[in-house]
């Protein structure tokens, strides 16, 4: 059984968990990890077997015109949610405590920048250069400190950049494709040549399942798609194949318009998945390619989500442009 607890914020969908609404194995719960009351009765009454950490204030841009909600996400709920998870585990015995896992979701956002060449690793130095990168460096060393201290069985995945299905219309790949359906300018930051490794939601999804199972308490494993692209390439691949699925009078890639930069914005995140290529067998199954078709299919084959996420206020405006709130 899964219990699924979601504060449901401006980018949670309960359309989103409709193949699973009616599943028994898949139970639902609305509210926060940091409420340690409504915490501890979960656990009390579904005693998992492990808590997998997914819960985050993600958006870099949003981190810097509002950081504080960062912090308190992603720093002091995550701490609560560990200590809840702690004292859930001490109480635990035989078998039941010698299984159990507390799996950390993080970013490689976390090791800062990088130059045209290297790959970061398990090693690296953690230099956050945004607030949404600096809550998450925080929450990594929380989970590291209460396994080094108390002994919890921890996991932390460091992932590279995600996208698929469901992804919020905040970030780059839904957005262009949303905006490039309505015949709208698509905004690039900058030059467009900040590079990223996307990796597939499904492939991140068997990699966590595979840390899970496998990892060993204690360790930090990162996840990476091995496919770097800048994020202009990622634009054009994406205009290429609206192209193909959805013509227009002129290329999508026509569209494309440059614009002011993000502040801080890191030039190169580069994974090296080795690690857990190595010890556990993982290994990306999609290329960008592969994967963006798919994307760009499911974006156009469920407007009714992506009219969902609209009707709640989020119609693809520029954020992080301000100060801090």
């Amino acid at each position: 059984m899964v219990v699924n607890l979601d504060a449901l914020t401006y980018a949670g969908n309960p359309e989103t968990l409709a193949s699973v609404s009616k599943n028994p194995d898949h139970v639902f719960v609305q509210g926060r990890i940091g409420d340690r009351e409504l915490v501890d009765r979960l656990l009390a009454v579904h005693r998992p077997s492990a808590v997998v950490n997914f819960a985050a204030e993600t958006h870099v841009d949003r981190s810097i015109d509002g950081p504080k909600a960062f912090v308190q996400t992603n720093v002091v709920e995550t701490h609560e949610l560990l200590d809840a998870a702690l004292s859930y585990w001490g109480a635990l015995e035989g078998n039941e405590h010698d299984a159990f896992r507390f799996l950390h979701v993080s970013t490689d956002e976390v090791y800062g920048t990088l130059g045209p060449a290297g790959y970061f690793t398990e090693e690296s130095t953690f230099r956050p250069n945004s607030p949404y990168a600096a809550s998450k460096a925080a929450s990594d060393h929380f989970v590291r400190a209460y396994h080094h201290t108390y002994g919890l069985p921890t996991l932390t995945t460091n992932c590279s950049n995600n996208y698929g299905p469901y992804h919020f219309p905040e970030k780059l790949i839904p957005l262009m494709i949303l905006t490039a359906l309505r015949g709208v300018p698509l905004p690039v930051y900058g030059d467009g040549q900040q590079v990223r490794d996307w990796l597939y939601v499904k492939d991140h999804c068997r990699a966590i399942l595979t840390v899970l199972e496998r990892g060993r308490p204690g360790e930090t494993y990162n996840v990476g798609g091995h496919n770097e692209r800048t994020n202009l390439e990622v634009v054009k691949i994406i205009c290429a194949l609206l192209d193909e699925l959805v013509p227009r009078g002129s290329p999508h890639e026509s569209l494309i318009t440059f614009v002011a930069d993000r502040p801080g914005h890191d030039r190169r995140y580069a994974i090296d998945a080795g690690k857990i290529e190595r010890e556990l067998g993982w290994r990306p199954e999609e290329t960008l390619e592969t994967g963006m078709e798919k994307t760009v299919r499911w974006y156009l084959e469920n407007p009714g989500w992506c009219e969902a996420v609209r009707s709640r206020g989020y119609m693809g405006e520029r954020l992080g442009l301000g100060g801090p709130a």
